[in-house]
């Protein structure tokens, strides 16, 4: 974790502009395509959820943005998000939630969140993790096209919220549509692109290469986004991040 320089940060301005308001915060839901992940997962006996989760956490920590956070007028950069989902167990109607890091393999990600899912016993485990968590939730009974979840109104909370429901079939492809909550303090539309090309980024990279879960961008020339290994530019399905801030 790092201590953000309020004084030199370049956002600064912006964060005063929505600090000011009691109620910073949006949501937006937008379809991805998740037939490589689908098809993926299907190939080896993995759950779609857990992958799922893991493929938006991963895309999340690409964009830095999104790793920031606001305690109070303090803003830290962490190094590495954590996911916290709701989950059932089967035959009950009684949701958990589950928290556990998500490291760096998908696969072992899917089994180690069925097992602590499995092993759970209350509705939240005690965990030592801050605001380094992402909230997931998933209502796989029916598509959504918006979502927004309960919270305490605290204009401080910068803590993202990620959704979605049932997929749908169009034109031979699964498309899901994704629900984020974010906070206008830390995050703008740009950046919400910046984490859709990086999410597309990874979800193409299964399609491109099934052999290679972990692939990931390489040299993407999109700002604020990591630059990693294994996957080329042209596997972007957006080139670059939206140059309009109203992601047009």
């Amino acid at each position: 974790m790092e201590l953000i320089d309020r004084s030199t940060w370049p956002r600064e301005e912006h964060y005063r502009f929505f600090q000011a308001m009691s109620h910073p915060f949006y949501s937006l839901t937008f379809p991805v395509d998740v037939t490589a992940l689908r098809t993926y997962v299907k190939g080896h006996g993995l759950p779609f959820y857990p992958a799922m989760v893991y493929q938006v956490l991963q895309a999340m920590d690409d964009v830095e943005a999104f790793r920031l956070r606001d305690r109070n007028g303090t803003i830290v950069r962490h190094d590495k998000l954590v996911p916290s989902f709701t989950d059932l167990k089967p035959g009950s109607e009684l949701f958990h939630i589950v928290t556990l890091p998500a490291g760096e393999d998908m696969a072992d990600f899917c089994r180690r969140a069925k097992d602590r899912s499995k092993r759970q016993t209350c509705l939240i485990d005690d965990h030592d993790w801050e605001d380094q968590l992402v909230y997931f939730t998933c209502v796989p009974w029916f598509p959504i096209t918006a979502l927004t979840n309960q919270r305490d109104v605290n204009p401080s909370d910068t803590i993202p919220r990620a959704a979605w429901g049932r997929w749908e079939e169009r034109e031979g492809r699964t498309i899901l549509g994704l629900s984020l909550e974010l906070n206008h303090r830390l995050l703008d539309g740009y950046h919400v692109g910046q984490f859709c090309a990086a999410l597309n980024a990874r979800l193409s990279a299964l399609e491109a290469d099934q052999s290679h879960p972990q692939a990931v961008l390489k040299n993407a020339e999109i700002p604020g986004v990591r630059k990693q290994d294994t996957v080329t530019e042209n596997q972007l399905r957006i080139g670059s991040a939206p140059a309009s801030p109203f992601m047009g």
